[in-house]
């Protein structure tokens, strides 16, 4: 029998995340049961995702009732800026969507921010659902309602909170993916077992990148980020703890334009500095940078990023955690005990080269 796993996510708006192979053909049914009143939907995706599995979702639509159709923005991280939010804002006008309409996020995690932007803030306000189509995206970014785009000085520094009415993840569409957004997606997975589950982290150091586990794995991953996201929504205090890695690794990305290291790869170089500069203070126990180091390279991923602790610092000023003089970061107690640290900005470049063994 194949897997199938729903998981219920309780926040202001409560919706399901259905985990099932083969679920695209059936995506407009399921979408009809939870919005009965909808007539009209637009599909968002990219150059790459959209030739794959766009008229296939459409046609489901359709068959359920709905008039749909389909905006293609050019894919890559590069492009997550306004301009392409303008784009589909014009394609929900051209498709007349109400505010009893929706949007489809069909792709990775890019599209998902994207789109829930775009929806989030259309008539300020419109459903979406979450149809992921990568690892990182299945496991993370399409779950929690975090929203928004890039800006030239920094990742994310624009969006919104607002919930997708469902998360229908399909791991078919994983076979599609070249062999480095794989591994790049399990840098998520990894991130949850360090700040949340030393069972899940086990896993991955045992068995690696099997996708014949994926959907086990996914549906771990899944519940480990709605639990933290239903006790706190909008990041105000646990739900930083989904920040393992970032401040660093979203640096790491800027400084390197956005392009030739991926979201995940980025984020696992983070949580090592992260790491090594707590075993250095004396707030996270010794070895843990090096098991995280092994379960990266057993995943084929990076360890190290050719900047200088100075580039990363510089770029890490304007992250979102920042408060007044202080950022916050996420430290390790140990695998699967996670805790937020404030460092003094004054104090980070000295935290990262310890990090970084400099």
């Amino acid at each position: 029998m194949s897997f199938s796993k729903t998981i219920h996510v309780h926040t202001g708006r409560q919706y399901d995340v259905i985990i099932q192979r083969g679920i695209l053909s059936v995506s407009g049914e399921l979408i009809r049961k939870i919005l009965p009143k909808a007539e009209r939907c637009v599909i968002v995706s990219d150059s790459n995702v959209a030739p794959l599995y766009a008229d296939n979702v459409k046609k489901s639509l359709e068959t359920a009732g709905f008039q749909a159709s389909v905006n293609i923005f050019p894919a890559g991280e590069a492009h997550k800026r306004l301009p392409a939010i303008v784009g589909m804002y014009e394609a929900f006008t051209g498709a007349e969507l109400s505010r009893s309409d929706f949007a489809v996020a069909l792709g990775g995690g890019v599209t998902g921010d994207m789109c829930g932007f775009a929806a989030a803030t259309y008539l300020r306000g419109i459903p979406f659902v979450q149809i992921p189509t990568t690892v990182l995206s299945q496991n993370d970014s399409s779950v929690g309602g975090k929203t928004g785009i890039d800006l030239e000085c920094g990742k994310n520094l624009v969006g919104s909170f607002h919930q997708p009415c469902l998360v229908l993840a399909d791991a078919d569409t994983l076979s599609t993916l070249p062999s480095r957004y794989i591994t790049d997606g399990f840098g998520e997975i990894i991130k949850h077992g360090c700040i949340k589950s030393a069972e899940l982290f086990g896993l991955i150091e045992k068995h690696g990148t099997d996708m014949n586990r994926i959907e086990e794995l996914t549906a771990r991953s899944i519940e480990i980020k709605a639990g933290v996201v239903e006790r706190d929504e909008k990041e105000s205090g646990e739900r930083m703890l989904l920040n393992f890695g970032h401040t660093v690794g979203h640096a790491i990305e800027k400084c390197a334009g956005y392009t030739g290291i991926a979201h995940g790869e980025a984020v696992g170089v983070g949580m090592c500095v992260m790491a090594r500069a707590g075993e250095a203070a004396g707030l996270t126990a010794k070895g843990t940078c090096d098991r995280i180091e092994a379960v990266l390279k057993k995943c084929g991923m990076p360890t190290a990023c050719g900047f200088s602790p100075e580039e990363i610092c510089e770029a890490a000023m304007l992250d979102k955690k920042r408060r007044g003089d202080c950022l916050n970061v996420v430290l390790l107690r140990e695998i699967g005990n996670s805790f937020v640290q404030p460092i003094q900005c004054a104090e980070f470049l000295d935290f990262v080269r310890k990090g970084m063994g400099v």
